[in-house]
């Protein structure tokens, strides 16, 4: 592991399971011994960063909530200056593994600025319906991980798994994708797996 905590983004549209997955992570990465810290972005308000210290997941003091005031993806990627500053204060203070910054909900353009993360994840879920591949907002197409949640849920809302399946296929040929239902605790296994290949061990080789 590198001396310096690895930055894992994790972006996506409203409701799609972003706080979800984070719910999920914790509880695998404190099983491999690793210590994890979370910033949060919303515009006016600090709900997901309250959610996850009522959790106990994680310690309180490890949970920073960022009010952006503007667009959530400009706090991520134009300037992403205040999200900086919060993950150098966590790593000031506390010996980290990891930093997760979960960005505001918002469209299927936003994107992670490399000065801010090592490696990040878009979250989509099958309820939005089964158009949001063919979209190709550059969330999707650019992000090292992308997660498929929800798809329980597929049948139920009329969404076609499969035509999902190949239009990401189509559109991120070379990149990770994982299709999970983050209901379960379970979900997020092999999103951690992936994780753990991808980020924590390769970001700490570079």
């Amino acid at each position: 592991m590198s001396a310096k905590a690895i930055r894992i983004g994790i972006g996506g549209p409203v409701g799609s399971g972003k706080t979800r997955l984070i719910e999920r992570l914790l509880p695998l990465i404190h099983e491999a011994g690793l210590k994890p810290a979370v910033i949060t972005n919303d515009l006016v308000t600090l709900e997901d960063a309250i959610r996850l210290k009522a959790s106990g997941l994680i310690e309180e003091t490890l949970v920073i909530g960022v009010e952006t005031g503007a667009c959530p993806h400009t706090a991520i990627r134009e300037d992403p200056s205040v999200n900086i500053q919060a993950a150098d204060a966590l790593e000031r203070d506390n010996p980290l593994d990891l930093i997760l910054i979960e960005s505001g909900g918002d469209n299927l353009a936003a994107t992670f600025s490399s000065e801010l993360v090592d490696y990040w994840i878009f979250v989509i879920d099958c309820a939005a319906g089964d158009d949001i591949p063919r979209k190709r907002g550059l969330g999707m197409l650019q992000a090292d991980l992308l997660v498929v949640n929800k798809i329980d849920l597929a049948p139920h809302v009329g969404a076609d798994l499969d035509r999902i399946r190949h239009d990401v296929l189509v559109n991120r040929p070379q990149k990770a994708t994982i299709y999970t239902n983050l209901r379960s605790p379970e979900g997020a296994a092999e999103v951690f797996a992936t994780i753990k290949r991808d980020a924590l061990f390769s970001c700490a080789e570079k």
